[in-house]
């Protein structure tokens, strides 16, 4: 059975200028029950992940910065809203429903999903661009300290670079790092993955999915994966307002389907989690989420 991690705090804004964004961490799940895509045994709350798992990742000093919230002003700047209890908590409890969900795909061979996740530009001492911590890099260097695989793929296909992401991993050769991304768009100092595509303002439906098909074969040659994370964030769609990439949403949907269905044939257990998303219809944002979950219980179900 498929797993999808979704807590009651990822529904509230932390300020009324974050409200817009949020409002997606409530609609999504209640679209997909409306429309009998998943049922409320599909959903799990996590409880929020333990210092010992965040250090495998994250630079002491910098934790204990968040945890006692006393991370610089400057720093909480390049994050991108003050630091305060609830966020910090959030960021724990989305942490560790990758981890449970990633544990689940591993243990039914399937697919698992977080409904938010995605916090790609934390590294290993820094928070950026709304990430406190990288919850993906997390749930990848969890996995391979207790020894549940050997080798791991990060698929990033976000608009933005995965930057924390790449410079969590750069010294790691068991974690494969592949970011498709905007070239000219967020983060301007880019890190280096081990595969990175980036993309040209303005690229379209077809051009885009065949550099995917072409790249994701070139990842899974080099990675020799046994697990995969894939982040999928939305933020490539033509409306999007921070995105600057031309897809539609019936492209996006494939953009899953090449992903997950790599993954499926190959028999790789998964876990995914949703990302960017800012177009200016909130029902954009929505639907090219929810397409993503009905891709994969298309496949797994």
């Amino acid at each position: 059975m498929i797993k999808i991690a979704y807590h009651y705090l990822y529904a509230h804004p932390l300020s009324e200028g974050h409200r817009f964004p949020m409002l997606k961490y409530e609609l999504i799940p209640a679209q997909l029950l409306h429309e009998g895509i998943i049922e409320q045994h599909h959903l799990f709350s996590p409880e929020p992940v333990d210092e010992k798992t965040i250090l495998l990742t994250h630079h002491k000093n910098y934790w204990e910065q968040l945890r006692d919230l006393t991370l610089p002003p400057k720093e909480q700047r390049r994050i991108g809203f003050p630091l305060n209890a609830q966020l910090l908590e959030r960021e724990l409890r989305i942490t560790q429903g990758t981890i449970d969900g990633a544990i689940h795909a591993l243990n039914s061979r399937a697919v698992s999903f977080n409904m938010a996740g995605g916090t790609h530009h934390s590294g290993s001492n820094w928070g950026e661009g709304f990430c406190l911590l990288n919850d993906q890099a997390i749930a990848a260097n969890y996995l391979l300290s207790n020894k549940l695989c050997e080798n791991i793929l990060i698929v990033d296909l976000d608009v933005h670079q995965g930057n924390g992401t790449a410079e969590i991993f750069h010294k790691e050769p068991r974690v494969f790092t592949f970011s498709m991304h905007g070239e000219k768009n967020f983060p301007f100092r880019k890190e280096r993955s081990d595969l990175d595509v980036p993309l040209a303002d303005g690229i379209q439906d077809e051009e885009y999915l065949t550099l995917l098909r072409q790249h994701l074969q070139i990842a899974f040659h080099r990675a020799k994966p046994d697990f995969v994370f894939y982040l999928s964030g939305v933020d490539v769609l033509a409306t999007d307002k921070l995105g600057k990439i031309a897809l539609t949403k019936a492209a996006c949907k494939e953009r899953d389907r090449i992903v997950i269905e790599g993954c499926k044939t190959r028999g790789l257990p998964m876990q995914i989690s949703m990302g960017g998303g800012y177009s200016v219809n909130i029902r954009d944002i929505v639907d090219a989420h929810c397409n993503t979950y009905k891709v994969a219980f298309d496949l797994f179900s």
